[in-house]
């Protein structure tokens, strides 16, 4: 182990110490729970570690892969809980984290796309997160009292809310991320490493979310964020440590760590970028196959590197 990998190691572990939860042991009332004192202000030097300069001609190789990261599998549950935010501002999902970033300014991009060609608002993440739709019942309780579409727009209580469907995409709902990295061989550093780019969770539309069609509820990207850009909102929002809770782990440093498990689904190719199931089809072993071949494929580039 080199001394750059060890002076990494050590920041990380002392920056863990001053994540947890701050002044518990010494706080007189609830509200000083996660206070820092002014000596604490003064030492921190609370950042995501700095990506390094990497110069083009120092890539002798890479490859961009697209992968899922499926929330189902138990590594992945810290990407997921707590579902209900009933937990305070230290304990949010991934999900939260990021849609309240959006909301605020903090993240000021989103993009339909992990292309970034094109970009969306607030409101239209909104509006395909969310969906309303007034019952048969509803249409006739309005006919009923002369009721005009006009007036219930300018008083929505007008109408019961049990004459009502309203369905909003949550945490609970969010059952994938995709995610968007280059892998490349630095010839600087004579090693294979990996950038993320881009992160995107993905749910079933809030119109179909409880529908009895699978295929209705096949998930759908809501929006997708340039991670470099949104680092700093995932390094001061922690995720869980199941084996310490006094030292959580920013979802800054557990997503560029690659602390979760995935599978890649497509990767850069002269098909136009092609998806693994739209030429392995109706199989997912063989695409679970495919997804490996092209993790051996990078992962044997390096590996020839240093064979004679």
């Amino acid at each position: 182990m080199n001394l750059h990998k060890i002076l990494t190691g050590s920041f990380l572990c002392l920056a863990g110490f001053t994540f947890g939860q701050a002044n518990l042991l010494n706080a007189k009332i609830p509200e000083e729970i996660g206070m820092k004192t002014e000596a604490q202000l003064l030492l921190d030097n609370d950042k995501p570690l700095e990506y390094g300069y990497v110069d083009d001609r120092d890539i002798m190789f890479s490859k961009m892969v697209w992968e899922k990261i499926v929330l189902d599998e138990r590594v992945n549950f810290p990407l997921l809980y707590p579902i209900e935010n009933n937990l305070g501002d230290n304990r949010k999902p991934l999900f939260e984290v990021l849609y309240n970033a959006i909301q605020t300014g903090d993240i000021p991009q989103i993009y339909a796309d992990s292309y970034f060609r094109e970009a969306r608002t607030l409101k239209e993440i909104e509006t395909a997160m969310s969906y309303s739709a007034i019952t048969d019942e509803g249409i006739n309780y309005l006919n009923a009292n002369n009721i005009s579409n006009a007036e219930l727009d300018e008083n929505p209580s007008l109408l019961p809310e049990e004459y009502m469907i309203v369905e909003r995409i949550t945490s609970a709902d969010i059952t994938e991320y995709l995610i968007k990295g280059l892998w490349y061989f630095d010839k600087r550093q004579g090693e294979m490493k990996y950038r993320l780019l881009a992160i995107a969770p993905t749910a079933p539309e809030a119109q179909f979310k409880n529908s009895d069609n699978p295929e209705n509820r096949k998930p759908i990207a809501l929006f997708w964020v340039f991670f470099p850009e949104a680092r700093d909102v995932l390094h001061n929002a922690k995720a869980f440590n199941n084996k310490n809770s006094a030292m959580p782990m920013s979802f800054d440093h557990l997503l560029n760590s690659r602390r979760f498990n995935s599978y890649m689904y497509k990767e850069e190719n002269v098909q136009g970028d092609r998806e693994v199931n739209e030429y392995v089809t109706d199989n997912a072993l063989m695409q679970l196959l495919e997804s490996d071949r092209i993790k051996d494929k990078i992962r044997n580039f390096e590996q020839d590197m240093w064979s004679y």
